[in-house]
Parts: structure tokens; sequence; C-alpha cells
């Protein structure tokens, strides 16, 4: 374990695995009809504005969380954000630990999107 993942909790992300995307290869790549795009803030925070179809999932509803992940087809890829980018690093490491095989996180969150 690395000085960093000891000290913000977990394990390194695996970087095969999980990508950073700037806003407009975000904004690309969720132009795919059947895409996971996932807000991961507090449903306040999504009902303040939110991108496009992305579906609602906080991550800090605990059980909850993860029940609603275990509703997504892991093989497919799952797009990521938060408001800067935090909390969306944090849900992506809980995705790879659940057996996503793709995460990609919006760099900037929302507040690099609006």
């Amino acid at each position: 374990m690395s000085f960093f993942s000891s000290l913000f909790g977990g394990s390194a992300l695996n970087s095969d695995k999980f990508e950073i995307l700037d806003k407009n290869t975000f904004k690309e790549a969720i132009q795919q009809k059947k895409v996971q795009l996932v807000d991961v803030r507090t449903p306040r925070e999504y009902k303040g504005g939110h991108i496009g179809k992305a579906i609602n999932i906080d991550l800090f509803q605990g059980g909850s969380f993860k029940q609603a992940f275990e509703k997504l087809d892991k093989n497919k890829p799952v797009y990521l954000y938060c408001r800067s980018g935090s909390r969306s690093k944090k849900a992506a490491q809980k995705l790879l630990d659940m057996g996503f095989e793709m995460v990609y996180d919006l760099k900037g969150g929302y507040m690099s999107w609006s």
C-alpha cells in the first residue's frame, strides 16, 4: 500500500480499469445511447442540476449505494461524477472492488461541467 493510499484510505485505484477524463472526452463518451452515467452526489445536489440522463446514487448511502450499483452491468463502462472529483474517486474504488470492469471519472466533477 502506498503512502497516498494509506493517507487517503483504501487501496490505490487500478489504473487499467480506471481513468479520469477531461470534460470534452467525458462529454463525447456519454453521447452513446445506453451509457451508465452516475451522479454520486446527494439527492439535493442532484436536484440542483445534473448531467443529462445521469442517475443519482449517493455515495454516502452505504448499503443502498452498493445495492443500486448491483443493478448495473459490471461488464459495461460506468461514467461517474460528483461535485469536484473527490467523491467519485472513492465511488470508483468501491465499484472496482465490486468487480466493475471499467470506470471513468469526470475530471473536476460537475463544477468543471457547468
